[in-house]
């Protein structure tokens, strides 16, 4: 591996790369040798519309920087269109080496609103999304022995936010989806793993500023470019990261951090069993000072005064 190459001669298809943290992680990953799939509708923040000139834009400036990368239009959200990303792949460049998992839309909404549209609209796309092309991929990566997943997930699903129900549900799929890939394919050497990425975009730019807290956590934000979270996704996608599988990684500006997953905290145990009673009478005292807020969100964990 040459300096500064770290993914030299890999093909990476990078979904929702045509703005954003995606075209950051694609135009990264054509710096460093790889070969990449450029793969973007064009759709506004909803998942509305098409638009085929962000996708070519990041293409063109990866060729003019002297990389080589293709444009696919092709949606994830359906099956055997995220075949067609897969198989641009190979079309082009003849072989899949990683599949970034990044493409993502908002449908923001308090719960006891939200429709089932705005549910399946962002379940579809990033949750379904992320199957359907690492599952097309995977059929690669088992014959090849060899392929690396890098899913984009949020602290929105490990941690909480308000008025993100589906996302935040998606997000978190994706966790779990990704720990059953390493499971499954770690005997193919293949490799799964997330990031939970922090950057002002114009998605987070769609977040209302609706009090003065709210407004000095955006302007803050807005330090935070998609560069910063792509030598990350590089890594994880290169063999410098043969011994990275089923870990979920968050950054934020100049720091990466490796966040925990779900195992016991704390037991209790009766020998006699338990009563509802005594879940009241015991578990409950015993247990309390350990619960989570209920409120807790990204903000109350990740504070941003310190960036």
């Amino acid at each position: 591996m040459q300096p500064g190459k770290m993914v030299e001669g890999k093909v990476v298809v990078v979904t929702g790369s045509g703005r954003g943290i995606g075209a950051a992680i694609a135009k990264l990953m054509a710096k460093h040798g790889a070969k990449v799939v450029v793969n973007d509708i064009g759709v506004s923040l909803d998942g509305k519309g098409t638009d085929a000139t962000p996708a070519q834009e990041v293409v063109n400036e990866i060729k003019k920087a002297g990389g080589e990368a293709a444009a696919n239009y092709d949606s994830v959200a359906e099956f055997k269109s995220a075949a067609k990303i897969v198989q641009c792949a190979l079309d082009n460049f003849g072989r899949i080496d990683c599949v970034v998992n990044n493409a993502g839309i908002l449908r923001d909404v308090i719960f006891h609103k939200m429709t089932e549209a705005d549910w399946d609209a962002v379940v579809n796309v990033m949750l379904k999304g992320t199957f359907n092309t690492s599952r097309h991929a995977a059929e690669h990566f088992r014959r090849q022995s060899s392929g690396a997943f890098v899913h984009m997930t949020s602290t929105s699903g490990l941690i909480g936010a308000m008025g993100q129900a589906n996302y935040s549900s998606a997000k978190l799929g994706m966790v779990a989806l990704s720990k059953s890939i390493a499971v499954d394919m770690a005997r193919f050497n293949v490799r799964s793993n997330c990031i939970a990425p922090v950057a002002w975009t114009r998605m987070t730019a769609s977040i209302p500023a609706k009090d003065p807290a709210t407004q000095k956590r955006i302007e803050q934000r807005m330090q935070v470019t998609p560069e910063h979270n792509a030598p990350l996704a590089v890594f994880l996608a290169s063999d410098a990261a043969a011994g990275v599988n089923a870990q979920v990684f968050a950054t934020r500006k100049n720091e990466i951090f490796l966040m925990s997953q779900s195992r016991p905290l704390r037991g209790v145990h009766r020998s006699e069993g338990w009563t509802p009673d005594t879940c009241a009478e015991h578990l409950y005292p015993a247990l309390k000072s350990w619960f989570y807020p209920p409120t807790d969100r990204t903000g109350d964990v990740f504070p941003w005064d310190s960036i």
